[in-house]
């Protein structure tokens, strides 16, 4: 049995709110080099070349790649053979988010009362933990800072299994359409498919980790995010919401079994600003 204390959770989940919030990832800003090599509208060519203008400034300024710094979503996959000492996973993460927020004079975004807006928490905890208990001796722990407008423009659907595939597609392409401009495209679409209500919902978002350009190892679901992805950019949304042919970057599914009487579909829009970080202690 290893042990490790939560002080390292702290210091990476710091360190990783703090970073992310200025560095786009490596396949985020390929993804959009290649939205710019094919597009062919001239307002969407200049909306992409600002989009990573505004990545390269922010790296070298360490300034944040948007004014919304995002809620802290936080995907802990614990191996077996790990005891953590020191400590509760939920304060230890807190921790970190409050430290690096601070830090990195990040924008805090949550209230601790739905309906309330005055209720600012003022260090932008609580984080939403997601615990999976793996194989192995090592905690990879996911961070990022997931932004509201994109949020705002997810759903999620319990589709009768007779609508099926072409059902999921015109489903997902309707969504994105309807969004237009809103989650700031060029999106990238993490799907849930299968499972029940909640864990559709659960792994739509986990989809958004996979690096861009990635396509599923099951075959006919990387026929079906190649399908997806094709459906929405053939919409027109375009770069902000103003025309052009790439509205999506990416299309990344996550399938499970589900119950015969149901198909539950789940739709996490994230923005061209996709950011994301991953620590293995």
């Amino acid at each position: 049995m290893r042990e490790i204390d939560v002080a390292q959770i702290t210091d990476a989940v710091a360190e990783m709110s703090r970073r992310s919030n200025v560095e786009l990832p490596a396949d985020v800003i390929a993804a959009l080099r290649q939205a710019r090599e094919r597009e062919d509208a001239p307002i969407a060519c200049e909306v992409l070349d600002q989009l990573l203008l505004n990545a390269e400034y922010a790296e070298a300024t360490g300034l944040p790649l948007c004014q919304d710094t995002g809620l802290a979503i936080v995907f802990v996959d614990l191996g077996q053979d790990v005891h953590l000492v020191g400590g509760e996973l939920q304060q230890a993460v807190d921790a970190g988010v409050r430290r690096g927020y601070e830090e990195g004079y990040l924008r805090k975004s949550v209230v601790r009362d739905p309906l309330d807006r005055s209720t600012n928490t003022g260090d932008n905890t609580p984080a939403v933990v997601h615990l999976r208990l793996v194989p192995g001796d090592r905690v990879t722990v996911q961070f990022a800072p997931k932004g509201g407008g994109s949020e705002n423009m997810s759903g999620l659907w319990m589709l009768t299994p007779a609508q099926g595939r072409q059902g999921v597609v015109e489903a997902i392409a309707a969504q994105v359409a309807a969004a237009g401009g809103m989650p700031c495209p060029p999106v990238v679409l993490g799907i849930g498919l299968g499972g029940t209500f909640e864990l559709s919902a659960l792994l739509s978002k986990r989809a958004l980790f996979r690096p861009l350009g990635r396509p599923s190892p099951e075959e006919d679901v990387a026929g079906l995010e190649r399908d997806v992805l094709a459906a929405v950019n053939a919409t027109g949304v375009g770069p902000m919401g103003l025309g052009g042919r790439t509205t999506a970057l990416a299309v990344h599914i996550e399938r499970h079994p589900c119950h015969i009487a149901s198909l539950p579909l789940a739709l996490n829009v994230q923005c061209h600003a996709a950011r994301h970080m991953t620590t293995v202690l």
